[in-house]
């Protein structure tokens, strides 16, 4: 089995590679449940949304020694819907920037593991999120700076699709299509669920069509495909503007009990439910 330390040696969507990448999403997962059960906490069904994004970033595109010695020509990750800080949490531990047993402590007094991420608390933390629309505007602000500088660094800001009904997200998107920010990647979480019904229920579609109108690129991928994703990270943005990246994902993705369940925006597991649901994740 290869580590995180021999990533840059294997091809793009190697059988080692996706084997590696498939485990590490695995022990995340296993991650998250313990943490947000230990702290009676929610939001599980966006971590899980996520967290194959994440660990495909993180595992395959992140120079993590970089951001571990805060290296300006560093990459950035920004999680701009902070609510799914314990995700963020795992795929750091699954790196080394932060230990893993201090997810036992998630959301607890006193720790660094607060609900919504803290600027600082552990590299790779790279800005206080959670109320949204607000992460984004950071992440061009990063890309502007990286760009005035002359930094080859590229910026990663990961939001919500409900997210995208807040009018900084679009104000965001203007000044970077303005800037040209082709080393800002926007990555849509697009589970079509939140936190009272259905996204598209509440605000119609067309995120492809409006991202386009703001001068910004557009892909889509399967958000726990870890082939697709690794590829469509590795593609070229061959466009001066920012590229946008809508991942079709599921919410609770793994735990069928909570796939596409509206309720679980904010419920924990109660009494045996956290080794029932512990039993059945498995590899996608």
């Amino acid at each position: 089995m290869i580590t995180s330390q021999h990533i840059s040696n294997v091809p793009p969507t190697s059988p080692a590679l996706l084997e590696h990448v498939a485990l590490k999403a695995l022990e995340n997962r296993h991650l998250i449940i313990d943490a947000l059960t230990a702290a009676n906490s929610s939001h599980l069904g966006c971590s899980f949304s996520i967290i194959d994004i994440l660990t495909v970033l993180y595992h395959c595109f992140l120079d993590v020694e970089k951001i571990k010695h805060n290296d300006p020509t560093r990459d950035y990750f920004i999680l701009s819907k902070g609510h799914g800080a314990c995700a963020l949490y795992a795929a750091l531990a699954s790196v080394q920037l932060l230990p893993a047993e201090l997810l036992k402590r998630y959301h607890g007094n006193g720790t660094q593991l607060s609900g919504h991420p803290q600027r600082g608390a552990f590299p790779g933390i790279e800005a206080s999120t959670g109320s949204l629309g607000h992460g984004l505007p950071m992440a061009v602000g990063l890309a502007i700076a990286a760009k005035h500088d002359q930094r080859p660094s590229k910026v990663y800001a990961l939001v919500g699709d409900g997210e995208c009904q807040e009018g900084s997200i679009w104000e965001a998107l203007m000044m970077a299509a303005r800037f040209q920010l082709n080393n800002l990647t926007v990555i849509v979480d697009y589970n079509n669920l939140q936190g009272l019904d259905k996204t598209d229920d509440l605000v119609p579609g067309g995120l492809e069509v409006k991202f386009k109108a703001f001068g910004c690129s557009v892909k889509h991928v399967d958000g726990h495909d870890y082939a697709a994703l690794i590829d469509t990270f590795n593609q070229p943005q061959l466009a001066a503007c920012p590229q946008v990246i809508i991942a079709h994902t599921t919410k609770g993705k793994g735990l069928a009990q909570i796939e596409n369940k509206l309720e679980w925006h904010y419920r924990s597991f109660k009494g045996d439910q956290h080794q029932l649901a512990k039993k059945e994740i498995t590899r996608l």
